[in-house]
Formats: structure tokens, C-alpha cells, sequence
């Protein structure tokens, strides 16, 4: 069962293949997720400190490519779950004072094609 330590957040058990952004919420952080979880609007990015994932879907490297985010953040909900991560979510209700948008399905939007991702800067 992966592990997350969220900063300010504390640990949470997540599944394995969960979704990082539905995994983060059930545990207590309010992440935003503004677009429903489709890598439209980057609000439910994460900043890894240890055990980021090594690979990436081409739309969650597009969309942080087109916003200057590519190796500073990633979004949490085109993340599986699949081993332990330490990170700082950047984005919640908490912080913004937003709502955190429609709930993302169970399963990551759109249909992932997965390639390498860049290490975090």
C-alpha cells in the first residue's frame, strides 16, 4: 500500500493505482482540482520532495509545458499512486480561497498515454 506524506498534511494510505488528487482529498488536504481532474487547469499541482513518479501523461506534459510549469510541479490528478511520495500540495481551498471544482473520476482524464517525466527542479 503506497504512502504519502503530505506537508502540513501528515501520512495517508493510499490504493494502489489511485489517483494522487483523489488519494490526497480522501486524506485530508484540500486540494483544488478546478477542471475535474481532466489536466486542463493545473490547480491540483504537488511539488515532490522524494518518490516522484518517473513517468508522466502526454497531457499532463503538455499543459505544464504550456504554463512554464514543466520540472517544478506536477499534477496530481494524472498521477497513479504506485509506491511512497513525500510532497507539498501548492494549490488548496485553504491557500486560494477557491472551490476546489467537480469531482475527478476514479480513473485519470483523459485516456493516458504515459512517457518520461522530467526530474523536478
Amino acid at each position: 500500500m503506497p504512502r504519502i506524506i503530505a506537508e502540513g498534511y501528515g501520512i495517508i494510505d493510499a490504493q494502489e493505482g489511485e489517483r494522487l488528487v483523489l488519494a490526497l482529498e480522501r486524506g485530508g488536504v484540500d486540494i483544488l482540482h478546478r477542471c475535474g481532474g481532466h489536466a486542463r487547469c493545473t490547480t491540483c499541482r504537488v511539488h515532490f520532495t522524494d518518490g516522484e513518479p518517473e513517468r508522466m501523461t502526454v497531457a499532463e506534459r503538455d499543459k505544464l509545458l504550456e504554463k512554464g510549469l514543466l520540472g517544478e510541479a506536477r499534477l496530481s490528478c494524472q498521477i497513479e499512486c504506485r509506491g511512497d511520495m513525500s510532497l507539498r500540495p501548492l494549490q488548496t481551498v485553504q491557500n486560494t480561497g477557491l472551490e476546489p471544482g467537480k469531482e475527478p473520476a476514479d480513473h485519470i482524464e483523459p485516456e493516458p498515454v504515459w512517457v518520461p517525466a522530467p526530474a523536478q527542479g
